[in-house]
C-alpha cells in the first residue's frame, strides 16, 4: 500500500503541471463556448437601456458597499505582520493590504503575486524568506470562510427551504464544507510544526477575516440584484452563489472569471431572471467589487511610489507639483474672474471675439447677471489669497469651485467642460499643502493691481451703460457687441459691482486678519539689548536700536538671547537695518528662523547696509543683492597730521587752537542744562529740515544718554558743535552718529571734530574710525550693470537726494584709506523696484512717525 502511494505521488509530481494546464484550458474552452451561446440569445439593446436607467443613488450604494466588501481581506495582512520582525503602522498595513488583496483578487496567482507584492511593501523590516513563510502559514486559511459559507448555504437549502432545484448541488457544498474542519485539525489540534506559532487568536483572526470576506461578497452580490429590482426569491440565490464560487475555485481561473459567470447565467435564467438583467447584474458585480477597488489600489500604489520618488530626490518633485498646481489654479482664478467680468460688461463679446469665444467656455457659467458679477469678484479676491499662498484662501476657493462646477453642470451638462473643471478641482486639492501662510499682507502694488482690474471693469460697465442709453443710441450707431439685453439686466450687473466691492473688501480683510508678531509696535527691550552687546559684542549699527524707531527680532537658544535683528515694517516688507547684532556663531540658524517666521506671515525681507560676508550668506538663502554704497574707514595707526598731504588739515587744527576752540569728550549721564545746550545746536543745524531715522540717529534725549558726546566749544565755553558716539562693544571700530554745528560756527568745524576723534581713537587704542557710508558710491555706473540695478540706482539716488547726501564720497575720501562695500539684499523673484521704493520710504520717514499701517487696518478699530 505504501509502495502504491509512493508511485502515485511520484507520478503526480511528474505530470501535475501538464494535467493542470490541460484542465484549465478545457475549462476555458467550455466557458468560452457556453458564454458565446448565452450571449447570442441576449437582447443587448435592453442591456444598454438597463445600464442607462441606473440611478445615481444606486450607483453610490454599490460604490460604497463594493469597497466595504473588500475590507475583511485586510485581516490577512494584519495576521501576516504578526509573523514578521519589526513593527508597521496600522495605516501602512491597511494601504499595503488594500493594494495587494485587490490585485490578487482580480488577477489570481495569490501565492506568487501576493508574495511578490508583500515582499515589496514589507521589505524594510523583513526579507523575502520571512514573508514567504508567513504567507504559507495563512494561505490554507483563505478558503476557510468559503467552507463556513458552504454550511450556511446548506442550512438555507434544507432548514429554511430556500434551495429550490439547487439541492442537486448539496454534495458539492458538503465537500466544500469539510475543508475548514480538516484545516482546523491539522493547524491547531494536530500541532503541526509549520503552524506552531499560529495561536488560537491569530487563527481566529484569519478564519474571521476569511468568513467575513466571503460573506460580504455574497451579500454584495445579492445587493446588486436588489438594486436591479430582483426581489423575488433573492434569498435562494445565496446557495447558488456559494456553489458558483466553489466551482470557480476548482476551475483555477483567476478571479473565477467565466466559470462563476457561466454558472450564474444559466441558473439565474432558470429562476426566471431576464438575460439582460443577468448580464447587468454580473457586470455591476465585477465593476464595483473588482474594478473600482483595484482603481483605488492603483491610486494608493502610485501615491506610495510618488512618495518614494519624492524622498529619493529630497522632496523636489513635490515642490514642483505644488508650485505648478498653485500657479495654474491662481492663473485660472484670475483669468476666469476677468473673463466673467468682461462677459457681464459686454455680453456679446463671445460672438465677436474669437479668442474670447474660445476661452470663455472654460470658466464657470451663471445665467443671472448679478450672480455672475459677484462670483467673478469673489474669484478675483480668492485669487489674491492663492497668489500669496494664504492658508485661509483654501476653503473659500474650494467652496467657490464646487458652486461653480455645480452651476455649470446644472446649466450646461457638458462632459468636456465637467472634466476640465474636475481637473481644476484636483489642482486646488494638490495645492493645499502649498498654502501655508497665516495671513495676507496687502501692499500698495497688490492694491494697485486689484484696483486696476476692478476699476477698469466698473468704468467699462458704465461706458457700456451710457452707450446703451436710448438718447445716445438714437443718434449714434453702436457696435453689436456693446448692445445690452436690457436696462434691467444692466442695472442688475451694476448692483452686482457695488455689492462685489463690499464682498472684495470683506474677503481680503478676512485674509489679512489674524495675529501677527511683526505688526505691532514693540516696547523697547533695553535690558535685553544691553545684555546681548555686553556678552557677544556690538557692531557699528547696534547702537541704532536705542533710537526706539525699530522693532527687534531676538533669536534665542536655550531661552537665552543670542542676537537680534533691527527692522521696520513697510506694508508687506520688513526693512532690516544692518547685520544682526550678537553671537556670530548663531547667525545662520537665526537667519533661517527669522526668514521662516516672516515668510509664514507673508512678509518680504529687505536687508539694508549689510556687509559683503552677510550678503553672501543671504545669497545662499535665496536673496539677490545690489551694491548701495561704500563705508569709509580710517586706519588709526596710520593716521598722522605730518606730511605734505595733511598740510591743510594741520594748518586748520592750528588755527582752531589759536582761536581757543576746545575739543572735549563728555560721558553720560548728562544733566538737563547740558542737554539743552546740545538741543540748541541741533535745532540751529536742522533749521526747517525734518529729522530722519532708521539708518541715522536723530536728536532724542534717551538715545544721546546712551554714549559719550564729543563737543567743540569756542573761547567763551559755548558749545558750537557736537558729535555723539556709537559704542560698538569693542576696540576695533570707533564711530559717531549725530554730528551737528551752529550756522555761525567757523568753517572747517567738521574737520576739527573728525581729526580730534581720530586722535582720541589713537589715544584709546581703537583700530579704525568709521566715517559712515557714502551712498551710491560706484553703484550702477557701468554700461554692463543690470537694468534693475540702474533703475534701483535712480530710485535710491532720488530718495537720498531729498536728504542731501551728495558729495559725501569726495569729502570722506580726504581721510579714508579703506573702503568696505555695503549692499541691499532682497528676495529673488521679488520686485527690486518695490523693494527700493519701500527702502526709500523707510529711510526718508520722519523720526516721529510710526511704521506704515496695513491696508484694511481701519476695520480693527
Amino acid at each position: 500500500m505504501e509502495s502504491l502511494y509512493k508511485r502515485l505521488s511520484s507520478w503526480w509530481a511528474k505530470y501535475a503541471r501538464p494535467i493542470k494546464i490541460i484542465f484549465v484550458i478545457s475549462v476555458i474552452i467550455f466557458v468560452v463556448h457556453a458564454l458565446t451561446s448565452f450571449f447570442k440569445t441576449v437582447d443587448w439593446h435592453r442591456v444598454g437601456t438597463g445600464l442607462s436607467n441606473l440611478t445615481w443613488s444606486n450607483i453610490l450604494i454599490l460604490l460604497i458597499f463594493g469597497c466595504i466588501a473588500v475590507v475583511p481581506m485586510l485581516g490577512y495582512d494584519f495576521a501576516i505582520v504578526k509573523f514578521l520582525p519589526g513593527k508597521f503602522k496600522r495605516s501602512y498595513i491597511i494601504r499595503c493590504g488594500w493594494i495587494t488583496n485587490t490585485l490578487t483578487n482580480i488577477a489570481g496567482f495569490g501565492g506568487v503575486l501576493g508574495a511578490t507584492m508583500r515582499a515589496y511593501f514589507y521589505r524594510k523590516h523583513a526579507n523575502k524568506k520571512d514573508i514567504l513563510l508567513a504567507i504559507s502559514k495563512i494561505a490554507v486559511f483563505l478558503l476557510s470562510g468559503l467552507s463556513v459559507l458552504c454550511w450556511v448555504a446548506l442550512a438555507f437549502m434544507f432548514i429554511f427551504h430556500q434551495g429550490g432545484h439547487f439541492n442537486q448541488y448539496a454534495l458539492w457544498l458538503v465537500a466544500g464544507g469539510l475543508y475548514f474542519p480538516v484545516v482546523f485539525y491539522f493547524t491547531l489540534i494536530n500541532n503541526n510544526r509549520l503552524f506552531k506559532d499560529v495561536t488560537p487568536k491569530i487563527e481566529g483572526l484569519l478564519v474571521g477575516s476569511s468568513t467575513c470576506e466571503w460573506l460580504f461578497v455574497a451579500l454584495f452580490f445579492l445587493l446588486v440584484g436588489w438594486c436591479l429590482g430582483v426581489r423575488h426569491n433573492l434569498a435562494s440565490v445565496l446557495p447558488l452563489y456559494v456553489v458558483a464560487q466553489l466551482l470557480g475555485v476548482i476551475s483555477m481561473i483567476p478571479g473565477a472569471l467565466g466559470s462563476f459567470d457561466v454558472m450564474m447565467m444559466f441558473e439565474l435564467s432558470l429562476m426566471g431572471v431576464s438575460k439582460p438583467t443577468i448580464i447587468i447584474w454580473l457586470l455591476l458585480f465585477r465593476i464595483f467589487y473588482y474594478i473600482v477597488p483595484l482603481i483605488i489600489a492603483g491610486i494608493l500604489f502610485l501615491h506610495d511610489l510618488a512618495r518614494q520618488v519624492n524622498d529619493f530626490f529630497d522632496g523636489l518633485p513635490l515642490v514642483i507639483i505644488q508650485n505648478t498646481a498653485h500657479f495654474l489654479i491662481t492663473a485660472f482664478m484670475y483669468i476666469s474672474g476677468i473673463l466673467m467680468l468682461l462677459a457681464a460688461a459686454v455680453p456679446d463679446i463671445t460672438a465677436d471675439n474669437k479668442l474670447f469665444a474660445r476661452l470663455y467656455p472654460f470658466t464657470f457659467f451663471f445665467i443671472h447677471q448679478l450672480s455672475t458679477v459677484l462670483f467673478a469678484i469673489a474669484m478675483l479676491a480668492c485669487a489674491r489669497g492663492l497668489a500669496s499662498k494664504v492658508q485661509k484662501a483654501y476653503w473659500p476657493t474650494l467652496a467657490l469651485l464646487l458652486i461653480g462646477i455645480i452651476s455649470t453642470w446644472w446649466n450646461l451638462r457638458t462632459m468636456s467642460l465637467t472634466i476640465y473643471l474636475a481637473i481644476v478641482l484636483v489642482l486646488i486639492l494638490l495645492s493645499k499643502r502649498g498654502l501655508y501662510r497665516a495671513k495676507l499682507q496687502y501692499s500698495i502694488s497688490k492694491f494697485a493691481t486689484d484696483l486696476l482690474i476692478f476699476a477698469g471693469s466698473c468704468i467699462l460697465y458704465v461706458i457700456v451703460g451710457v452707450l446703451n442709453a436710448p438718447q445716445y443710441t438714437r443718434s449714434h450707431k453702436i457696435p453689436n457687441f456693446f448692445l445690452f439685453p436690457g436696462e434691467k439686466v444692466w442695472f442688475s450687473g451694476l448692483i452686482g459691482l457695488l455689492l462685489g466691492l463690499i464682498l472684495l473688501v470683506l474677503i481680503l480683510r478676512y485674509f489679512c486678519s489674524g495675529a501677527d508678531p511683526f505688526a505691532k509696535q514693540q516696547k523697547f527691550a533695553a535690558e535685553r539689548v544691553h545684555k546681548v552687546i555686553e556678552q557677544f559684542g556690538g557692531s557699528r549699527t547696534s547702537h541704532l536700536a536705542f533710537l526706539k524707531d525699530k522693532n527687534l527680532y531676538f533669536y534665542q537658544k536655550a531661552d537665552q538671547d543670542q542676537l537680534y535683528f533691527m527692522y521696520r515694517r513697510n506694508y508687506d516688507r520688513l526693512i532690516i537695518m544692518g547685520d544682526p547684532v550678537g553671537n556670530a556663531a548663531e547667525i545662520r540658524p537665526a537667519l533661517r528662523q527669522f526668514l521662516t517666521e516672516a515668510d509664514l506671515y507673508n512678509y518680504q525681507l529687505v536687508f539694508y547696509e549689510v556687509s559683503g560676508e552677510f550678503t553672501m550668506l543671504l545669497h545662499e538663502f535665496g536673496f539677490d543683492f545690489i551694491k548701495t554704497g561704500e563705508t569709509g574707514l580710517v586706519r588709526l595707526a596710520d593716521f598722522t597730521l605730518a606730511g605734505k598731504r595733511q598740510r591743510s588739515q594741520r594748518a586748520l587744527m592750528h588755527k582752531f587752537d589759536r582761536e581757543g576752540y576746545q575739543f572735549n569728550v563728555v560721558k553720560p549721564p548728562f544733566d538737563d542744562e547740558f542737554m539743552q545746550k546740545l538741543k540748541a545746536v541741533s535745532d540751529d543745524w536742522l533749521g526747517k529740515q525734518v529729522e530722519k531715522g532708521f539708518s541715522l540717529g536723530f536728536f532724542s534725549p534717551n538715545y544721546i544718554q546712551q554714549a559719550p558726546v564729543a563737543t567743540v566749544t569756542d573761547q567763551t565755553g559755548k558749545i558750537v558743535a557736537f558729535a555723539t558716539f556709537m559704542p560698538t562693544g569693542g576696540k576695533k571700530y570707533l564711530t559717531i552718529d549725530l554730528m551737528r554745528h551752529t550756522h555761525n560756527a567757523p568753517s572747517g568745524i567738521m574737520d576739527k571734530i573728525f581729526i580730534s576723534m581720530f586722535l582720541y581713537g589713537q589715544e584709546h587704542g581703537y583700530e579704525y574710525f568709521d566715517l559712515g557710508m557714502a551712498p551710491l558710491s560706484n553703484v550702477g555706473e557701468s554700461q554692463f550693470s543690470f537694468l534693475g540695478e540702474k533703475v534701483a540706482h535712480f530710485i535710491y539716488e532720488y530718495g537720498y537726494h531729498l536728504y542731501g547726501f551728495q558729495g559725501l564720497r569726495r569729502y570722506k575720501n580726504k581721510y579714508a584709506n579703506v573702503w568696505e562695500s555695503r549692499y541691499t539684499a532682497f528676495r529673488k523673484w521679488s520686485s527690486i523696484i518695490n523693494s527700493m521704493l519701500s527702502l526709500v520710504s523707510v529711510i526718508n520717514q520722519r523720526a516721529d512717525k510710526q511704521e506704515k499701517r496695513p491696508f484694511f487696518s481701519w476695520i480693527d478699530r
